[in-house]
């Protein structure tokens, strides 16, 4: 005979998460949308964290062709670090929706100005210093080591933390991002993980290259 659960199957009780990022990710982006609509439906708060693939990735050669997405997200990174350091959550949200409609919908090429451009139509012109200030670094690199303490090791970009005791995750990978029913039923999975014990890894091979879904 099989024994009644012990823990309730519905989601916890969350209401607000940590979503650590790079903005230089599609497939970052393509989950950060997804979470957008599925916490807003749910009442749920995002608060925006660095996960910097320049840190992850330090000490590593980096080809040619990518030297500028590393060079733009380390000026990114350090705007978002002075906004957080000011309280500006919201205009973190801001910064990283303009970029991600230039960058992952328009495809425009992700480079140092287009940093100084975002901050300045997403409201955090008073911040734009800090793109050049290598004094934030040393929070971007705290931000992420925080993010793989919390999902690690041998993860990436993006995690999502919420609970408490805080509990990290790394993904979901989504291509293109859910939406409506089935983007609500995925958080509530997701969600739902942090009560399973001994819960490390669900995985499925990609079929597709990143989809960015709908342009904000």
């Amino acid at each position: 005979m099989s024994q009644s659960p012990s823990q309730d199957p519905s989601p916890p009780t969350i209401v607000s998460v940590e979503f650590f990022f790079d903005p230089g990710c599609p497939w970052t982006w393509a989950t950060s949308r997804w979470l957008v609509e599925a916490a807003a439906a749910r009442q749920i708060t995002i608060e925006w964290r660095s996960l910097s693939l320049s840190v992850l990735n330090a000490g590593r050669d980096i080809p040619e062709e990518y030297r500028s997405l590393v060079a733009s997200g380390v000026g990114a990174h350090r705007l978002f670090a002075a906004l957080r350091d000011a309280g500006r959550n919201d205009l973190v949200a801001e910064a990283y929706t303009e970029w991600g409609r230039r960058v992952h919908h328009d495809a425009e090429p992700p480079r140092i100005e287009l940093v100084r451009a975002v901050a300045l139509v997403s409201g955090a012109g008073d911040w734009l210093d800090a793109i050049d200030d290598p004094s934030w670094d040393a929070a971007v690199e705290a931000s992420t080591h925080e993010a793989v303490g919390l999902a690690g090791p041998d993860v990436g970009s993006p995690v999502i933390a919420f609970g408490e005791p805080r509990f990290g995750i790394f993904g979901p990978i989504v291509s293109p991002p859910p939406i409506g029913d089935d983007g609500l039923r995925l958080l509530d999975l997701v969600l739902t993980s942090e009560t399973i014990p001994g819960f490390f890894e669900l995985r499925r091979g990609r079929t597709t290259g990143p989809l960015p879904g709908a342009r904000p």
